[in-house]
């Protein structure tokens, strides 16, 4: 595949992980708050869209980031071109403005694909220019990494200021009866953003089986944390998989703890 007509289809390049080609699609252009934090698109306003091999064509998944009067027209778009809507809904309770998540699916040409989902974001002021190259290193943190990552068992990742987990299922996920890799969205995402004398905010989804969803509930609950969703992403996902949108502010290693609460109630590929 000649990806640099994706890109030119897109508006941008992506980056690269394994076999999956990845397109970030950051609302940078919104101002969102929450609880009084100015939520960073790196914590909880991250779109994206990506694309896996699948035969002689290509599976995509994505999630974009929307504003109440922006779902209607996207949606509408997406639906007369040939890409399924697989979700809607928040991800976040009490934002200021309110914030929307459209997970979509398609496959096919992605050059083509990823020219249906840019029509379909013109009907949105999400930002596709490239982003300015950072100037040298993430901005340090003000809390101390090295504990959250003992706490949490992993080791975290500073993007941009947001230091971020994935951490992937045991299971061998399919859709349609077709594999579908962690970077395709499901890996469980663990974000924390700085809020100052070693608190953040955190924000992200874990992603569980019927099974352990109430556990995962109640952990997350007995550790101060606030359970804001709970959803599909996709419709015909094997095993049937659900996704736990949560949201705190307080000690980072606190926290950390609380998460890894949680994580224990999962089955996550081998980690420390």
């Amino acid at each position: 595949m000649d990806w640099s007509q994706v890109d030119a289809a897109i508006g941008k390049k992506g980056g690269v992980m394994d076999t999956v080609h990845k397109y970030g699609l950051p609302r940078s252009d919104l101002h969102v708050t929450l609880d009084g934090v100015t939520v960073k698109p790196g914590l909880a306003l991250g779109g994206w869209i990506a694309f896996e091999p699948v035969g002689h064509n290509e599976m995509m998944m994505g999630d974009l980031v929307l504003t109440e009067t922006e779902v209607t027209p996207v949606m509408r778009s997406l639906l007369a071109n040939g890409v399924a809507v697989t979700g809607v809904h928040n991800h976040l309770l009490r934002t200021i403005p309110a914030t929307y998540y459209m997970h979509i699916f398609g496959r096919g040409d992605p050059a083509k694909l990823a020219g249906i989902v840019r029509d379909a974001l013109a009907e949105t002021k999400t930002p596709f220019e490239a982003s300015p190259a950072p100037a040298g290193e993430s901005p340090k943190l003000s809390f101390d990494t090295a504990q959250v990552d003992e706490a949490l068992g992993l080791a975290g990742k500073n993007n941009g200021g947001i230091y971020q987990f994935s951490v992937p299922r045991a299971e061998h996920i399919k859709a349609g009866g077709m594999a579908v890799a962690p970077a395709m969205g499901t890996a469980i995402g663990i974000n924390f953003q700085p809020t100052g004398d070693g608190k953040a905010a955190i924000s992200g989804d874990f992603v569980a089986e019927g099974k352990e969803v109430e556990p995962l509930l109640k952990a997350l609950q007995t550790n101060g944390i606030e359970v804001t969703a709970l959803h599909n992403h996709m419709l015909d996902d094997e095993p049937r998989l659900f996704f736990v949108h949560f949201w705190a502010n307080d000690d980072a290693i606190k926290l950390a703890h609380g998460l890894r609460a949680g994580l224990d109630t999962l089955h996550l590929a081998a980690r420390s």
